[in-house]
């Protein structure tokens, strides 16, 4: 029998194997991946620094034990070239296999942006466990005792974490965003706004409403000067790039499925070829109204149905209320928020908690934030899907 054969060892792979063997013990099941394809939790490089935890810590399960608790076999540092559809068949570094269903977990790629500078080349970004190490490395240098200072492009939820982590780790920390401030595609202004005052509080410099023009070396020094698009310079050690990522779909592209901004899937996960599945950061869920939900939560309930499917159990993928909780310590924030296109307005209810009500007067999200964070249960049951 043809294996399932699985593409990607992030969380949306593995989770998938392993909610697949819960129900099918004996299909043959195999799983490739680009790098060494050791677990861990990805959400954990954003705070790893005030944690402790060097890259080889945050390695939860070597490749190695995952595959033989999975009862798989793993292809690892393997790149696969092309899918034959119609033939049932992939080509890869390590030869051709034949598949009876394949699963695409190619996740996304950090979005890269033509940047001006003899230093362009040095702007870091972090999507994975061997990003993460290229970064921790030059950030500890010959000298850890050192706190280098980063400026971070990004403003957003993961650039926020990762200035949260920085400076409570005693690094400086910059952060550029056009926007007006901290988080604002997912949190009402009032409380990015207090983001922002507590992030402060850490000693994180804020420059809202410009972008990273050039980035230049300084001669005779580890420096780095940082031109804005408003005029002003920066100096930093590390930029360290936060601007969102990219569905990864060349793959899929060059076979003939349908692509969107990302993988489009139906509310089975099954793309526009038969017996080809898509889920995690590379998917956009017809469930979601036909966009990408790059969390944890959206990825373990698609896998949970995925695995159903595969094992001859057609189950439609349902996503329950997600509420986000962002790692910044400095304020813990938890956002449940509307979908998109949903028309009304964030109304403050009480010091740290806002909902969203739309047109109709019905409450579609909330935010919470300090204390109010641990009224997450509660508030989730008054949002009306």
């Amino acid at each position: 029998m043809a294996p399932v054969i699985i593409i990607g060892a992030g969380l949306a792979g593995w989770t998938t194997a392993r909610e697949f063997r819960k129900l099918d013990a004996t299909t043959p099941l195999m799983l490739i991946s680009a790098d060494n394809a050791d677990f861990y939790a990805k959400p954990s490089l954003s705070n790893a620094l005030t944690q402790g935890r060097t890259p080889e810590r945050l390695v939860t399960t070597p490749a190695a034990k995952m595959a033989e608790q999975q009862n798989l076999t793993l292809l690892a540092h393997t790149r696969v070239t092309a899918i034959d559809a119609q033939a049932h068949r992939i080509s890869t570094s390590a030869g051709q296999f034949e598949y009876s269903r394949l699963v695409l977990a190619t996740g996304a790629q950090p979005i890269r942006l033509p940047l001006d500078g003899d230093a362009s080349a040095e702007v870091l970004a972090i999507n994975s466990l061997a990003d993460f190490a290229r970064f921790h490395a030059r950030l500890n240098g010959a000298d850890p005792a050192h706190k280098k200072s980063v400026l971070i492009m990004g403003a957003g939820l993961i650039g926020c974490e990762f200035a949260n982590d920085l400076a409570a780790a005693g690094h400086p920390v910059t952060v550029v965003d056009p926007s007006t401030g901290p988080i604002s595609g997912l949190l009402p202004a009032a409380a990015g706004a207090q983001i922002r005052a507590a992030l402060a509080g850490l000693g994180v410099v804020w420059h809202f409403g410009a972008t990273v023009k050039a980035v230049n070396l300084v001669a005779g020094s580890d420096g780095l000067q940082v031109e804005l698009s408003n005029g002003q310079r920066c100096g930093a050690n590390i930029v360290l790039s936060a601007i969102g990522l990219r569905a990864d779909i060349a793959l899929a592209q060059a076979a003939g499925i349908a692509c969107d901004r990302a993988i489009l899937v139906d509310p089975y996960l099954q793309t526009s070829s038969p017996d080809i599945y898509a889920l995690g950061d590379g998917a956009q869920y017809a469930s979601a109204g036909s966009r990408a939900l790059p969390f944890v939560m959206p990825i373990m309930t698609a896998a949970k149905a995925l695995a159903a499917t595969l094992a001859g159990q057609a189950t439609e993928l349902v996503f329950p209320l997600m509420p986000v909780g962002i790692k910044t310590p400095a304020l813990p924030t938890v956002v449940a928020a509307p979908a998109p296109g949903t028309v009304g307005d964030w109304c403050q209810v009480e010091d740290g908690l806002w909902q969203f009500i739309d047109a109709a007067g019905l409450n579609r999200g909330f935010v919470l934030t300090g204390a109010q964070t641990a009224r997450r249960m509660e508030q989730a049951k008054l949002v009306r899907p």
